[in-house]
């Protein structure tokens, strides 16, 4: 019996059902002709700043849905298929948008014409707007219209130790997911209006790689030459910590050039160091807890360890309302137990450069035939690595099953067997395939019809009146929570911020706090 069958075996019953899930799906609102929606966030959606289920991501035209904790998978997706049912109906009742169902963006204006994220007048909902702006000067606003779905999981009894080394794994296998549920591999080019790129024409409305799996997740996503100097290692809660506390205190030259207010006194961004906060650091996978109000996410990591894990890499899956299926989820959850139960020995500078390669090289060129990766510093060929992982997830889904009592984990496992022998399968290729079938070849049309399939699909499916009220009761109070919030801040924003980012706010290293233990 190997290790990880060893581990599996140790797992209890109670244990595997403990699994724990949620959803952070973002969408940008479009009008009809496939561009971008630049009014303000809905009213009748309810604030933005404190509505639990419903608020906004990077722009003020990007809606961000969000479940609450699911013990199954099914019901994860009831709950985001209900939060899509009430938007749909207040985008319906308000004019003609709808959501964009894929991850690359609809048409774009000019950069500095996409709208940020709004969140009222308070010192939070202030700077949470001022740390947008910060991105915009950083990394432009074009880049963070780019919409994805985060996977929130955790399973019981799991420490601190074991989360990193599941993530350590998560970061050397994310190729396959980026693989097998891929589904951006075609932009508009008005993303890339001005930048340089390595894309190819595809007709007259379409950008693209032809064996691309998620354009999201490589050169042209969350990438930026100050966070490439920035080799985080994950072998560890203290030195992952000691990471990010240094990116989010030392200086970067940049950045200290666009300084924190213009010349009128309006503010630029929230800090001139490497990272204004924690959640401006990309990756495909991060460490997660729940924060207290006005907490630093670092702090919280530091006095209380890891919760939860945030698994950030998903793409929108256009054929899809939702953007993402059970199966999928599934998968996720037997690909995550694998990443736990594998041995995960510590990472190192090269393997995080190779890592890095891996990413870049799937993303744009996954579904090419032969194509190899870096593995322990030798070539492995894509595919054949990829089924020797999903070989092992059998016997995992076999244990998710049993607890269960379904079949659906191992025919998510069988799926994906498939698809690895049928590249043509894959969403990415069902994308390009789709746009040369039916839309010439247009990004945009391919996707605007899409999301206007979506948006009717949605609108038909049962939604009956107890549940439009229990949303607009929650739209209602979170407008009252936000005048609350307005009503009870004292502190000038400029003194509130110097307190938001000094380093006193982000907690002790572990050393430091046993010792004044």
């Amino acid at each position: 019996m190997t290790a990880l069958q060893q581990r599996l075996h140790a797992l209890t019953p109670d244990r595997l059902k403990g699994i724990r899930r949620g959803i952070e799906k973002e969408s940008l609102r479009s009008l009809a002709d496939g561009g971008l929606a630049l009014t303000p966030h809905p009213q009748a959606l309810g604030s933005a700043l404190t509505h639990p289920h419903i608020t906004t991501d990077y722009s003020e035209s990007q809606l961000e849905l969000i479940t609450g904790v699911h013990a199954g998978v099914q019901s994860c997706l009831d709950e985001l298929t209900q939060i899509h049912q009430f938007t749909y109906r207040t985008l319906r009742d308000a004019g003609n948008e709808m959501l964009w169902v894929s991850s690359m963006p609809c048409g774009l204006p000019t950069d500095e014409t996409i709208p940020l994220g709004r969140y009222g007048p308070s010192n939070v909902g202030r700077a949470k707007s001022v740390y947008r702006m910060g991105l915009g000067h950083r990394y432009g606003r074009r880049m963070q219209t780019i919409s994805g779905i985060h996977y929130n999981w955790s399973l019981p009894g799991v420490d601190s130790d074991q989360y990193f080394a599941l993530i350590r794994n998560f970061r050397r296998h994310a190729f396959l997911l980026l693989y097998l549920l891929g589904a951006s591999p075609a932009v508009c080019p008005t993303f890339v209006a001005g930048r340089q790129h390595e894309l190819q024409t595809l007709g007259a409305h379409a950008l693209y790689m032809p064996h691309g799996t998620s354009l999201r997740m490589g050169r042209l996503g969350y990438q930026s030459d100050a966070q490439a100097s920035l080799a985080v290692s994950y072998n560890g809660l203290e030195g992952y910590a000691a990471s990010l506390h240094d990116a989010l205190t030392r200086p970067y030259p940049a950045y200290e050039a666009v300084g924190i207010r213009n010349p009128g006194g309006d503010y630029n961004q929230l800090s001139t160091t490497l990272l204004q906060i924690e959640n401006e650091f990309y990756g495909t996978i991060r460490p997660k807890r729940v924060i207290y109000p006005g907490e630093r996410p670092l702090h919280a990591l530091r006095e209380r360890g890891v919760e939860y894990v945030e698994v950030r890499l998903l793409d929108l899956d256009p054929f899809v309302p939702i953007g993402i299926t059970a199966q999928s989820l599934r998968l996720l959850d037997v690909f995550l137990l694998h990443c736990l139960l594998s041995d995960s020995p510590p990472d190192t500078p090269r393997e995080i450069a190779d890592l890095k390669h891996n990413q870049h090289l799937t993303a744009a060129r996954g579904r090419e035939p032969g194509l190899k990766l870096l593995r322990e510093g030798r070539e492995v060929g894509l595919t054949t690595w990829a089924s020797e992982l999903v070989e092992a997830f059998v016997p995992i889904a076999a244990s998710l099953d049993a607890v269960h009592q379904t079949g659906d984990y191992g025919a998510a496992v069988r799926a994906a067997q498939v698809a690895l022998a049928d590249a043509d399968s894959l969403p990415s290729a069902r994308v390009l395939a789709a746009m040369a079938r039916d839309h010439d070849n247009s990004f945009i049309a391919f996707t605007r019809a899409r999301s206007l399939q979506t948006r009717d699909q949605l609108l038909a499916l049962p939604f009956d009146d107890a549940l439009q009220a229990r949303f607009e009761a929650m739209a209602v109070k979170s407008v009252a929570d936000q005048k609350a919030i307005e009503a009870a801040d004292t502190l000038p924003f400029e003194n509130y911020r110097q307190q938001y980012v000094s380093p006193d706010r982000l907690g002790l290293p572990m050393r430091e706090t046993a010792d004044h233990i």
